[in-house]
């Protein structure tokens, strides 16, 4: 019998409500939840909520987290070895009962700090950062806080601001780890609380093959935009697209993967509001883009490659980039 493929790793990294969760909900949709294993490395917290009130820090320190055991986990997942995972509880800030995980052929990992070391960036078959606007993010984390978690909004603002030397000190700084960086905003309209037309700007870095784009690029203008300059490419995608250049796109980025056609689904771009389901086309396109990467690393393993990153070991499998 020929060896299992190892699992595929993918870290995604943002401040506190930049949307990792709704970018990784839409993998596991797609993917499927029986083939992706998700882990927040925001459960590795040093100290519950009361004792970082009490020591007057907060969770985006690094030495407020267990950070050397999230290295050691991240290699036995990486390795198809199953882990003894701890649970931070979010909705009231203690911490439960550790949890037996294994990996999937997919193993998702998003938080606050997992790209903070080189042991832990070198697990990642691909590195994706969330990068929103300030004033967008600070929106979304007062509408989550209060909605699900029991804050006020004044407790929320104020929290922002406590936490805000830390993010700059901490978290932005791992931006230039990513293979990806993704920044959903607010288009010409200005409303940013329109989420189903957000725009996107997705900066691309050569650590990993990305699809060819210009094509589709060059014939629409006023929906995309391509700038390719010190190695690193932009794609800007309006929230406006229509639905029909939207699966142009689509089609395109699908036919460079031809052996994961099974994959196809039309639910790309979904997300709720509440228990109301909306679809984005720039979501769809950004999932899209992301999902690439997963399966042309999971082929380019499956033939034998040790690493599918262009910076790494060469992979073997086709990128059609």
């Amino acid at each position: 019998m020929s060896e299992v493929p190892r699992p595929i790793l993918l870290g995604i990294v943002g401040d506190s409500a930049a949307g990792k969760t709704t970018l990784t909900r839409g993998l596991v949709r797609i993917l499927g939840e029986s083939q992706v294993t998700h882990i927040s490395a925001d459960h590795y917290h040093r100290y519950d909520r009361a004792q970082r009130a009490e020591r007057g820090v907060t969770p985006l320190a690094p030495e407020c987290n267990h950070l050397d055991i999230l290295e050691q986990h991240l290699a036995h997942l990486r390795a198809g070895e199953p882990i003894i995972k701890p649970v931070y509880r979010h909705h009231d800030g203690s911490f439960g009962p550790s949890e037996y995980v294994r990996p999937a052929h997919f193993t998702l990992v998003e938080g606050l700090l997992g790209f903070h070391t080189a042991a832990m960036r070198a697990a990642y078959d691909a590195r994706v950062y969330l990068d929103p606007p300030e004033d967008l993010r600070r929106r979304w984390k007062v509408q989550r806080d209060c909605s699900r978690r029991g804050y006020t909004t004044d407790q929320v603002l104020e929290e922002l601001d406590r936490r805000e030397a830390d993010a700059d000190f901490h978290v932005r700084p791992q931006r230039r780890h990513a293979d990806m960086v993704i920044s959903f905003m607010a288009g010409d309209s200005g409303d940013s609380g329109d989420q189903a037309h957000l725009d996107v700007r997705i900066v691309l870095r050569p650590g990993l093959a990305h699809p060819h784009l210009a094509p589709l690029t060059e014939s629409d203008g006023d929906h995309l935009a391509l700038d390719e300059r010190d190695a690193e490419t932009t794609l800007w995608v309006s929230g406006m697209i229509p639905r029909e250049r939207s699966a142009a796109i689509e089609e395109m980025v699908w036919s460079r993967m031809s052996f994961a056609s099974h994959l196809r689904t039309e639910r790309l771009g979904e997300f709720t509001v509440g228990t109301q389901l909306h679809r984005s086309e720039s979501l769809a396109i950004t999932q899209l883009l992301v999902l690439y990467q997963l399966v042309t690393a999971r082929a380019a393993v499956a033939l034998g490659a040790t690493d599918a990153r262009m910076d790494r070991a060469p992979a073997t499998a086709p990128h059609g980039a």
